[in-house]
């Protein structure tokens, strides 16, 4: 756990669930991208190390939900789920698959009736 340098607020959760993922992004492809040729088919961004692709600058994980769908709950809630429900996301995976989340979720959303005064 050296060089990680965790969260000012939640930093024992923050900790517990790096710990659980090595400090590697957990993202399988939810994101979009094919992480097939990856070691072991999970996203290779590691905290704490300086990325060369898809933008510049240093990797900084998150813990947020596990499951895609859960990514688009009000912080509040969020905030409310057990360790077990997070996983460690790296930026570009994380907003990429909250993206994709989104979208599934208006496309598979019912069309919204007329307004039965208009």
């Amino acid at each position: 756990m050296s060089g990680r340098v965790p969260p000012l607020v939640g930093a024992e959760l923050w900790q517990a669930v790096m710990a659980a993922a090595a400090g590697r992004c957990q993202c399988r492809g939810t994101c979009g991208r094919n992480h097939d040729k990856d070691d072991g088919g999970r996203c290779p961004a590691v905290h704490g190390a300086y990325r060369t692709k898809h933008g510049r600058g240093w990797v900084r994980l998150l813990a947020a939900p596990a499951d895609p769908a859960a990514l688009l709950l009000p912080a509040h809630r969020v905030a409310a789920l057990p360790k077990r429900e997070l996983a460690a996301w790296c930026e570009q995976c994380h907003d990429a698959t909250r993206r994709t989340a989104a979208k599934t979720r208006q496309d598979t959303a019912p069309a919204c009736a007329p307004d039965a005064l208009f």
